[in-house]
């Protein structure tokens, strides 16, 4: 890894997050030999960014596991990490002269890349607890590398050179430092192995959540994932586990990239009554994957991968990025997968007897998700039908809900009419994009 290391400076008076770059460490360097010319080329280039910012933002960045540490800067530095030249190194570390936790990226060998020692196997199966850097394991746990098979099939690894898969009654775990009482989102890849209908318990304590795998979005047999929780303790004990019981010890989801992202609560403005309704606020989209997030269903706004935003349905919405897809605005949105089984909703408060607009943007994708769709809006009792011809290709309309208020909290929901499939494999879910909603109240003329 290339790190950059800051020391609080030696003649100020001002405050403990006043650093000096003072020294560049080439250990464990991440820009090997077997990176082409244009990959080292990106990660050299982001390096010198880093260490620009770092004589600018009182920040140092290193490209290793996603920590940081806390000071008002942190949402600052998750934002310009978060720009195109960050998004294709996995992780970055931000660093403070005070004590260290986690903000955004890989966890600590969160992509298995490390892998356990030969000693410490038996075929596939990792025999020792502590066999895999960085993980805790329970029960039936394999290391899958890429294109191993099982019997005719391959088993196919998400990302990256390897994998791990749960059997029954399985766990892998992990400590990270967090910051106490903050928001954070996991986001992992998952493959069925099996046709069973697998799910995956996901837990924080306290928190916990049991994430279905039946449906299958997709047809290249994996998904990205995501999750949430708010810190309770300084460490974070993550646990990923399979609940799961087959005849086949073997046979479980295949877990690869786990990541975090730390989440900050959106809050309304005079320009949008609504909390994150630009979608920017929301889990960790992995490096280098073209396939987007699944945010699962029946999750609460409280502890929701997409802030203020709940999944009312019983089928997950994509969260997707305008480096992969074709957004209406800004850098994210949410697409609707599953026709009215797939729903996303916000309860935001209202004045009974005044008039509001709602306003917000529908398009497609440019995946391929072609055809007639439509999308309906909710506001309390009153609904609007908003249809888009989609041509597969990218592209958005506008739409406004003009309503009258009649409580004091209203829900404003979105769906899609129908179910579609992207043309180019009549496999994979798809559906219309939603994206920079908006709800402003009308003055009295």
């Amino acid at each position: 890894m290339h790190k950059t290391r800051c020391a609080p400076a030696a003649a100020s008076t001002t405050t403990q997050h006043s650093l000096l770059c003072s020294e560049f460490s080439h250990a464990h360097s991440e820009v090997s030999f077997k990176d082409s010319t244009y990959t080292m080329l990106v990660k050299v280039s982001a390096l010198v960014v880093a260490l620009v910012l770092c004589s600018t933002c009182h920040v140092s960045l290193s490209f290793t596991d996603g920590k940081l540490l806390p000071s008002r800067f942190v949402h600052t530095c998750d934002r310009i990490t978060d720009s195109s030249v960050f998004r294709s190194i996995d992780s970055v570390f931000v660093t403070f002269s005070d004590e260290s936790v986690f903000l955004r990226g890989i966890l600590p060998n969160g992509d298995f890349e490390y892998a356990p020692l030969a000693t410490k196997m038996k075929g596939t199966v990792v025999t020792d607890q502590h066999a895999i850097p960085q993980w805790e394991i329970s029960g039936f746990v394999e290391y899958i590398k890429a294109g191993q098979k099982q019997g005719d099939m391959i088993l196919v690894v998400p990302a990256g050179a390897a994998a791990v898969r749960l059997g029954n009654e399985a766990s892998i775990k992990q400590g990270v430092k967090v910051q106490k009482g903050m928001y954070y989102s996991l986001t992992f890849n998952v493959a069925r192995t099996c046709a069973q209908e697998e799910k995956l318990n996901i837990s924080v304590a306290p928190d916990f959540g049991v994430i279905p795998m039946q449906t299958i979005y997709s047809s290249v047999g994996f998904e990205a994932i995501a999750w949430a929780f708010q810190a309770e303790t300084d460490v974070a004990n993550i646990v990923i586990h399979n609940p799961g019981v087959e005849e086949d010890p073997a046979c479980g989801p295949l877990i690869d990239s786990v990541a975090m992202r730390a989440l900050y609560p959106p809050r309304p403005t005079n320009k949008n009554l609504l909390k994150n309704g630009d979608f920017e606020e929301g889990p960790l989209v992995l490096p280098n994957t073209t396939w987007g997030v699944l945010i699962p269903p029946n999750i609460e706004d409280d502890h929701s991968p997409l802030p203020a935003w709940m999944i009312e349905s019983l089928k997950a919405v994509r969260y997707i990025d305008s480096d992969h897809f074709s957004v209406p605005q800004a850098k994210r949105a949410v697409e609707l997968l599953a026709g009215k089984e797939s729903a996303i909703a916000q309860v935001v408060r209202t004045i009974p007897g005044k008039v509001y607009t709602l306003t917000f943007a529908v398009g497609d994708a440019s995946n391929y998700c072609e055809g007639s769709m439509i999308v309906e809006a909710f506001a309390g009792q009153d609904t609007l039908k908003v249809p888009y011809e989609s041509k597969g290709k990218g592209g958005f309309k506008r739409a406004v809900l003009k309503f009258v208020a009649k409580e004091s909290r209203t829900r404003i929901m979105f769906y899609s009419t129908f179910y579609h499939m992207r043309s180019d494999d009549m496999a994979s879910l798809c559906g219309p994009v939603i994206d920079d909603v908006k709800l402003l109240s009308l003055r009295k003329a």
